[in-house]
């Protein structure tokens, strides 16, 4: 086990609360309302442990935060640790120090790709952590804009997949295959069907809100077994922690997790599962905050 803050080791938290970033505890406008900032430093001057869960890979979210001015630390969010890429990394925040990662083998990789191509889905494959950014893909001729969005998005770090590549790759930090909404949910089932030793989560897209991103991990990888293996690091109990989200990929954690909350704006079906508050545009994470408070 790697060491996390070195903090962690003699002081003695009350909990740990954890929240996912887009839709989440980012607004519409791809911002953190003050109330939210307000609500995480109360937990934070209360002795409350504080991280983030996103899918986005670790220079996405470095990218982020220097966008929104919390680089550094006299101006950073009051957040603990962040875990990223789904579950694949955490790192400790400010400063991005790695204390975990979990890859994809090699053969799961190719096993991962070889049915994908068979099934004429786009796909495209990152690197192994820190190096999440740079990535092969495959387009298989079909309209899919939300993958040519994206594609166009790292274009500096993209290159086409080929055999002889592939055959030199070796491991991941995932498999990323990004559908039209319409067929997504079918899709990741049969993905899910096939690839049964693999952890395959899917999720709405972030730059469209419709079609669906289907990742394929490591079989260690979710949000849930992240924020445990955290909590376990810091000697909190399952009881002891929170966490709110919005999205398919988040359902995992909040089914874990000793309190859960999910934002009015996310799917119909998740909230019929866990408790609703308010949207991500009305500040449902400072509400998320203050109920937990008040019943803990």
């Amino acid at each position: 086990m790697i060491a996390t803050k070195e903090h962690c080791s003699t002081a003695k938290y009350k909990g740990l609360f954890v929240v996912d970033l887009d839709g989440t505890l980012l607004n519409s406008e791809r911002q953190i309302a003050e109330e939210d900032l307000k609500a995480l430093m109360r937990l934070r001057e209360m002795e409350y442990l504080v991280a983030i869960a996103t899918g986005r890979s670790n220079y996405s979210f470095d990218q982020l935060m220097a966008k929104l001015g919390y680089s550094g630390t006299p101006n950073s969010l009051p957040v603990d640790y962040v875990i990223f890429s789904t579950g694949a990394g955490i790192m400790d925040f400010p400063g991005s120090r790695l204390l975990k990662s979990c890859t994809l083998s090699p053969e799961d990789v190719r096993c991962a790709s070889e049915y994908l191509e068979t099934s004429g889905l786009d796909y495209m494959i990152h690197r192994p952590v820190p190096d999440t950014r740079h990535f092969l893909y495959s387009f298989n001729g079909r309209v899919n804009p939300d993958f040519h969005t994206r594609l166009k998005m790292y274009s500096d770090f993209a290159t086409p997949l080929s055999p002889e590549m592939l055959d030199d790759f070796g491991g991941a930090t995932q498999v990323l295959c990004i559908v039209p909404g319409e067929v997504g949910h079918d899709v990741a089932a049969e993905i899910k069907s096939f690839l049964k030793q693999c952890s395959v989560i899917k999720a709405t897209s972030p730059l469209d809100r419709k079609s669906i991103w289907i990742e394929i991990f490591a079989p260690t990888v979710s949000k849930s077994q992240a924020v445990k293996w955290l909590a376990d690091s810091v000697g909190l109990e399952q009881s002891m922690t929170c966490a709110v989200g919005n999205d398919y990929n988040d359902e995992d954690l909040l089914q874990w997790a000793g309190k859960s909350f999910i934002v009015a704006n996310g799917p119909s079906s998740l909230k019929t599962l866990f408790q609703s508050v308010a949207s991500n545009d009305n500040s449902g994470v400072a509400e998320a905050v203050d109920c937990w408070l008040a019943n803990v």
